[in-house]
């Protein structure tokens, strides 16, 4: 009896079990292309976060991911925070530090948060994409990324917790005397309305020169030169605020107007020609920390900086008296990014600063390619293209995405306020989350663009390999061996004005086991014309090793032993190859 029990419950078993299995993968996601399969980090990209939040996010992956990530401060904000970076690659693969590096930072300024969820995003598919996709994996096996979710973590929380307008604050939390009164910060914003916003003060006044549009409530129009009005005119006021100081005057000292983008020291400027630089150059304690970081990684030769908003991919110079630094090689490789850019970010358009946008002075763009060689580009994020995917937009646009998309919840109502010298006013106006700031529904399609445009811009950082090594006999005992160095990427190892300022060091290509008489640059092979370096010629000197081209070089050597070639580029990284 116990055999037959046995068998009946072993049968069941067999029968319910597969389709617990069934019943079980019918319930699972099925995944969409281009998305990381099953997560170990579960990360919402429909909201933003914190500065604390975001530390915590890359605390979480760098937990989930221990062969892949290391996270470390490089610094200290204004008020102590620590500045987060955190370094991508395959550690179980090659010297991290010899890999050429990409650098990664968003939300200089504080009210320009999308970068820390951009790079905090790229962090997250980094990592949940290596081993499952092999371009990823090949791009972390021989590559590395610094990416520094936020610059300014101080005033990214105030704007997210303090009440603010989508513009400020945009410096970071060090108190200036904006109107000189001897006190600091002292007549700031007010929330009168409690909406947690900064939105705009009318008053109801017969002389005024606007009226409320007729087709909706909440927008005011202009009264034209010509127009017969009946209506109630109004007058704007300001944004909300009081006289906290009773200097007759509201919203005047603000949180100190300094720009963190105007405090890096290339063609850096005082403030009386460049608003918004600082003490001197690197005097804030965040972009000090940043440059500092940078300085130790002569490995670096591509960045990223992501700003809002406008829809650009910007790259200097940011002045015009700065033109002569970017010369025409250097603007090739620039153009073929940054155009290739505009077809992956629809409705972003590639721009030189000076020439499409104004003049900076001291800004970080300028500042990693002047000073340190790197080719950089700084994205601004969200344009109103993104509204309703096409240019065609006017003054009713903003409007008609809130109430069309967003259900009317980018819009304070105007409510009646009894302000302390306006006396009877109205509130009300788009929060400070809307305008500059992509709406949630939207965040992770321009972060999934915005990193492949990263991607695209690593891949073509360079990338070494010894394509091919000859050996010819010669009388006497001697070999000519003769490598090809081979660069398939569009990035040289040095930049034009690395070579300039002789910023990083040459690159090395060496021989080692055989006794070598002689080394050389060969400059034609046809006809064998070369260059040769009498000094330790076992070491040759290479100034450069252009994109998508190769560089030829030649010893004589003694000796029948195996030999092993060695490629050592600061930007480029290590390659090696050993002879049969």
């Amino acid at each position: 009896m116990k055999i037959y029990r046995y068998t009946i419950q072993s049968l069941l078993l067999l029968f319910i079990f597969p389709l617990a299995i069934n019943a079980q993968k019918n319930n699972e996601v099925f995944r969409a292309a281009g998305t990381p399969e099953n997560p170990k980090v579960q990360i919402s990209f429909n909201r933003y976060y914190t500065s604390e939040g975001l530390a915590a996010l890359g605390q979480k992956i760098a937990n989930a991911y221990p062969d892949l990530v290391r996270r470390k401060s490089i610094g200290k904000s204004t008020q102590g925070r620590d500045i987060w970076m955190l370094a991508i690659t395959n550690y179980k693969k090659g010297n991290p530090d010899r890999k050429p590096g990409f650098y990664v930072d968003g939300n200089i300024h504080s009210n320009e948060i999308q970068g820390g969820e951009i790079c905090t995003y790229t962090a997250w598919y980094l990592t949940e994409s290596f081993g499952k996709n092999d371009y990823v994996t090949e791009m972390l096996n021989d590559r590395i990324f610094y990416i520094v979710p936020t610059i300014n973590p101080d005033a990214r929380n105030d704007y997210m917790l303090e009440a603010n307008t989508p513009h400020s604050p945009r410096a970071g939390m060090i108190p200036l005397d904006d109107d000189r009164d001897g006190l600091f910060d002292e007549d700031t914003y007010d929330d009168l309305d409690g909406d947690g916003s900064i939105t705009r003060m009318r008053r109801k006044n017969d002389h005024g020169n606007f009226i409320i549009d007729p087709k909706d409530p909440r927008r005011m129009i202009q009264i034209g030169p010509d127009d017969v009005v009946t209506a109630q005119r109004y007058e704007f006021l300001g944004t909300e605020g009081i006289d906290n100081d009773n200097d007759g005057r509201i919203n005047e000292d603000t949180y100190g107007y300094y720009d963190p983008n105007r405090d890096w020291g290339w063609k850096w400027q005082p403030d009386y020609i460049q608003r918004g630089a600082y003490k001197y150059p690197f005097s804030a304690p965040e972009t000090r920390a940043v440059a500092d970081f940078v300085l130790k990684q002569p490995n670096i030769a591509g960045a990223q900086s992501y700003h809002n908003s406008g829809g650009m991919i910007l790259r200097g110079p940011g002045a015009q008296e700065d033109v002569s630094t970017y010369n025409r090689q250097d603007i090739r490789i620039y153009d073929a990014i940054g155009k290739k850019g505009e077809q992956m970010i629809p409705g972003y358009r590639y721009l030189t600063v000076y020439k499409d946008l104004y003049s900076v002075f001291g800004g970080e763009l300028d500042w990693f390619y002047g000073s340190r060689g790197i080719y950089t580009f700084t994205n601004e994020i969200f344009s109103r293209f993104a509204y309703y995917k096409t240019n065609k937009n006017n003054a009713d646009t903003q409007y008609n995405f809130d109430k069309d998309l967003l259900m009317y919840d980018a819009f304070t109502p105007w409510k009646k306020y009894n302000h302390p010298t306006y006396g009877e006013i109205e509130i009300g106006g788009f929060k400070k989350n809307f305008g500059r700031a992509t709406p949630g529904f939207m965040l992770e399609e321009e972060a999934h663009r915005n990193m492949a445009f990263t991607f695209y811009h690593a891949h073509h950082m360079p990338h070494l390999s010894i394509a091919d090594i000859k050996v010819k006999k010669l009388k006497g005992g001697l070999k000519e061996i003769t490598a090809y160095i081979k660069n398939d990427r569009l990035m040289p190892t040095h930049a034009s004005q690395d070579l300039k300022y002789n910023i990083t060091r040459p690159d090395f290509v060496s021989i080692s086991g055989v006794k070598v008489i002689a080394g050389m640059i060969v400059t034609n092979e046809d006809f064998n014309f070369t260059t040769e370096q009498k000094v330790q010629p076992e070491k040759l000197k290479v100034r450069n090793i252009p994109g998508n081209s190769v560089v030829k070089v030649r010893w004589i050597v003694k000796g029948n032993s195996k030999f092993t070639i060695t490629v050592d580029s600061a930007k480029g990284g290590i390659a090696t190859k050993t002879s049969k």
